[in-house]
């Protein structure tokens, strides 16, 4: 079984903030704008030790992508931060036409990301910023499952010359990935083994997918899991190894089925290894007001939506 145990709970933001700070003091190009929501964004310690690399735009995050992508002709490797509801829809022409066409080095950095921003309620709760993302020629994608990951991939994107979207969220999830790892942008890692069934995860959901594992287990099913903390560009060599073994996969995240993770794989699929697939994800629809577990749980994104989402592709090989 997993090898991987919670070490506490921690929020995916704050896992940004230590990430930020540390490139504070270790990179001088890396700059960081925000767009009035300082400490949502856990970017405090930054501002406290390089004040002259910060620049508080306000409630402006149109301006805030244009300045962004002003500061790259200079060398400096601007970190924008927002929700990610503000930091893609209200700014997709900004950061189209100024960041990924013209390929600036802008680190577009998301949090309140999905349902598990909770008691906001749908207008904040995007789950559509995956796929408006990951449509953008040349823009990668990350979506971190952990506090660990997130400071690891925060640190990582400083060296990738690109634009890049860093998706994390609001509550305390489980933390159990190694505390200084390596972070390889477009590299899934490979969690548990299994024989029956491919489960590939991202983000808040891989826990839940570790989580779907032991009950699995307890059923007499084998359950190989996945962590694709980089939506694009996508490890296809993990997944189509791994459903040559498995012959079932089941894509989780906690976005839309329309335009996500799960849409990436079954392109995937189609194009090398037809499989049954099964989504765990919102089913075009809004959220709503209410706590992050209730919510996971009435949208299908919990450990259990995962069992039997797993069951059901099983019994369609």
């Amino acid at each position: 079984m997993t090898k991987y145990t919670n070490q506490g709970s921690q929020d995916t933001r704050s896992g940004f903030g230590a990430g930020l700070a540390e490139l504070g003091r270790t990179n001088p190009n890396v700059v960081a704008l925000c767009a009035d929501l300082i400490g949502s964004l856990k970017m405090d310690e930054f501002i406290k030790e390089n004040p002259e690399r910060f620049f508080q735009v306000g409630i402006a995050e149109a301006n805030m992508m244009g300045i962004a992508a002003g500061l790259t002709i200079g060398g400096r490797i601007p970190f924008t931060g927002t929700f990610a509801n503000f930091s893609t829809g209200r700014v997709y022409d900004q950061i189209r036409q100024s960041i990924a066409y013209s390929g600036k080095n802008v680190k577009i950095c998301a949090s309140h990301a999905g349902v598990t921003l909770g008691e906001d309620g749908a207008t904040h709760q995007i789950l559509e910023d995956i796929g408006l993302m990951k449509m953008l020629p040349g823009m990668v994608v990350i979506n971190p499952c952990d506090y660990n990951q997130t400071k690891a991939a925060t640190i990582a994107i400083a060296d990738y010359q690109g634009p890049v979207y860093l998706r994390f969220g609001r509550p305390k999830v489980a933390n159990f990935t190694p505390e200084n790892q390596s972070f390889e942008i477009g590299k899934g890692i490979m969690l548990q083994e299994g024989t029956d069934v491919t489960i590939v995860a991202t983000g808040h959901l891989v826990w839940e997918a570790l989580e779907a594992a032991k009950i699995l287990h307890e059923k007499g099913i084998s359950a190989e899991v996945i962590n694709i903390h980089t939506i694009k560009p996508l490890d296809k060599d993990i997944i189509l190894k791994s459903v040559a073994k498995t012959k079932a996969i089941v894509t989780a995240e906690e976005h839309n089925y329309l335009g996500g993770l799960g849409e990436s794989v079954a392109r995937v699929l189609a194009e090398n290894s037809p499989t049954p697939q099964a989504f765990v994800a919102t089913k075009d629809t809004f959220g709503e007001s209410g706590t992050p577990a209730q919510l996971m749980e009435k949208y299908g994104l919990d450990a259990n939506a995962i069992v039997r989402s797993s069951q059901e592709v099983i019994q369609r090989k």
